[in-house]
């Protein structure tokens, strides 16, 4: 007997699915897709348990006749492509053929779709890969495909999939991840006959981008239109203010799919240059057009990844986009009465390359290109943290403290007076504070060094009585995903054993009405998105004491005053005072050096007075 068999077609579909079908999010990706190619501008989403029991997708696109319905679940089957050179300039989400198959041969499966040309739907029912009927149904022109029981039949794949909020949390990403890029067509996620989230159509992109980020952060919008050469770029992105410690509030889209690509995120990061502290991550959202014949949306199993042909002009063209828009907006802060808001709206200019330049189709797949930036309403501008309020005043300003890495052990140099004892010369860059003792030249993080106090400053009043909260005039509202909308739940007690006064407001929208005291004056929408984002990747929600620690540390981290910020020489005296009264004045929560020494050895070696 022959050691070489062909594997049968049940069992090869069940291979592909490994590839196509992770979790219930990747189902719902496939057939997403498939609704959107179909011209769908409503689909609905509905899953149980996560998605363990029930998902189902139905859309409002051109369907199928009975044949092409048949013909949907043979593998390698599809209306996408039809030659070679259709393979190698794909304009559609979907075009392998294989997500229905593989998606039918690990579940109890139902497809019922119409065209306009049939005067009744076809109805297919499919256990393990396996057609069990087809028959007629009355149904909408559309497709409706429900999956029961996803790797029912495959044990050994049901026993990965994770907790429900876990894959609520990826189902919700993907769907706004969807909505974000497609923001004509209305999006409905229902979880347990609950509506989760209603995406409606809009007519400005930017609405969503709003939804998304929050109404706080609309004011932070920078629009970005460009035409290069081999690149149609529009989208957003938001100004230096609103970072987040986390890469998850970048989208980037090629040609209406939703990808993670390493070029298009170093030019993003290239474009904000300096004003982006390493660590920490832009909010942006960039849609690109390209010739379909450019890119190569096929180099990975879950098309998460493309590949440009001219990956150096799709770079330089994002980061000149990215420092342009920075740029201006810039200017227009500074240059005050120079620059009319109509002057610093949408950034719209060419790159400086001869040769013809790349228009995106009349209707392109991404609601982005369909309608320009630059059409789009003026988005007025806001103003970044400004640190004219400190100046005004001979004390540093009031913040927050967080825990972090274990204590470094205190050189033998530091006293309990030593700070306060140093002669200051000055600041390097607003940034340094430069100090003299009789050991060498001192430098120190301004801002390292204020974190390290209000830490442990918050710390100590959270530990010898009740937090002193500062209660919010007006309330602040904060709208989150379903994943950060599950994980602040978790973390309400420790924020308010920290002094953050928070509670459920309906649905993923959470009302802060106080803030502790030492941050009074700070927004509270960006600290508690940063909350929610760090204990996502780093998974400390289960315990309690770290918990409170990463808040205090985020905490601290808000409310300390900033690098290239100008301080008068009473504050710097204010600062080195609070530094001798810290446990572990030599490093902030996170770990970093507040201060360095150069001995006058180590000057003079570098001078070369002594060798």
């Amino acid at each position: 007997m022959s050691k070489v068999q062909i594997l049968p077609e049940i069992l090869s579909n069940k291979i592909a699915a490994g590839e196509v079908v992770e979790r219930p999010a990747s189902v719902v990706k496939e057939l997403i897709e498939n609704a959107l190619d179909a011209g769908s501008t409503r689909i609905t989403v509905e899953v149980e348990k996560g998605g363990r029991s029930l998902i189902r997708v139905a859309d409002n696109g051109s369907g199928m006749s009975r044949d092409d319905a048949l013909l949907a679940i043979e593998r390698y089957a599809t209306s996408k492509i039809y030659t070679d050179t259709d393979l190698f300039a794909i304009k559609s989400l979907g075009f392998r053929g294989e997500a229905l198959p593989s998606i039918a041969s690990v579940s109890k499966f139902s497809l019922i779709s119409r065209d306009r040309m049939s005067d009744a739907g076809v109805e297919i029912l499919i256990e393990g890969g396996r057609i069990r009927n087809v028959g007629d149904v009355g149904a909408p022109v559309g497709t409706m495909i429900t999956v029961r029981q996803l790797f029912y039949n495959t044990p050994a794949r049901r026993k990965f999939l994770k907790t429900i909020n876990t894959e609520m949390g990826h189902l919700g990403d993907m769907l706004a991840s969807m909505a974000l890029g497609w923001p004509q067509v209305r999006f409905r996620f229902l979880h347990n006959g609950r509506v989760v989230k209603d995406w409606p159509e809009v007519s400005n992109p930017v609405d969503r981008v709003a939804a998304l980020f929050g109404r706080d952060n609309q004011n932070n919008l920078l629009p970005i239109d460009l035409e290069a050469e081999a690149v149609c770029l529009s989208g957003w992105i938001c100004s230096p203010r609103a970072v987040r410690s986390t890469s998850r509030g970048i989208y980037v889209f090629v040609n209406g799919r939703f990808v993670k690509d390493r070029i298009v995120q170093h030019a993003l990061f290239q474009g904000f240059g300096t004003m982006l502290m390493k660590g920490r991550f832009p909010l942006a959202v960039l849609s690109l057009q390209v010739p379909p014949d450019q890119v190569d949306v096929n180099v990975h199993p879950t098309k998460h990844e493309v590949r440009f042909a001219h990956q150096k002009q799709v770079h330089d063209a994002v980061a000149s986009a990215v420092a342009s828009a920075l740029d201006r907006f810039d200017r227009s802060k500074w240059g005050a009465g120079d620059y009319t808001q109509e002057e610093t709206g949408a950034v719209s200019f060419s790159v400086p390359e001869a040769g013809h330049r790349y228009r995106p189709p009349e209707n392109p797949p991404v609601g982005f290109g369909a309608n320009k930036v630059a059409d789009a309403p003026r988005v007025p501008m806001g103003e970044p943290v400004s640190a004219a309020g400190y100046q005004k005043s001979d004390t540093l300003p009031p913040a927050s403290n967080l825990p972090s890495s274990p204590p470094v052990p205190q050189p033998s140099l530091w006293q309990p007076s030593f700070f306060q004892d140093l002669r200051i010369i000055g600041q390097l860059r607003n940034t340094y504070i430069l100090c003299e003792s009789k050991e060498g030249l001192i430098l120190i993080d301004q801002h390292a060094a204020h974190e390290r106090v209000l830490f442990e400053q918050l710390k100590q009043r959270q530990k010898s009585s009740t937090p002193v909260v500062q209660r919010l005039l007006m309330p602040e509202t904060v709208e989150l995903g379903y994943r950060e909308a599950a994980m602040l739940e978790k973390m309400i007690p420790a924020l308010h054993s920290a002094g953050l006064d928070i509670d459920p407001f309906g649905g993923n929208t959470y009302v802060v009405k106080g803030v502790p005291a030492l941050l009074a004056g700070r927004e509270a929408t960006p600290l508690i998105a940063e909350l929610v984002e760090t204990a996502a990747d780093t998974g400390i929600v289960g315990d309690a004491g770290k918990m409170l620690d990463h808040c205090l540390e985020i905490m601290a981290c808000h409310g300390a005053i900033r690098a290239h910020q100008a301080l008068s020489e009473k504050q710097i005296q204010a600062l080195l005072k609070q530094l001798d009264a810290c446990e572990n004045p030599s490093n902030c929560p996170h770990g970093r050096p507040t201060w360095i020494k150069w001995t006058p050895r180590f000057i003079e070696k570098a001078f070369g007075r002594i060798v």
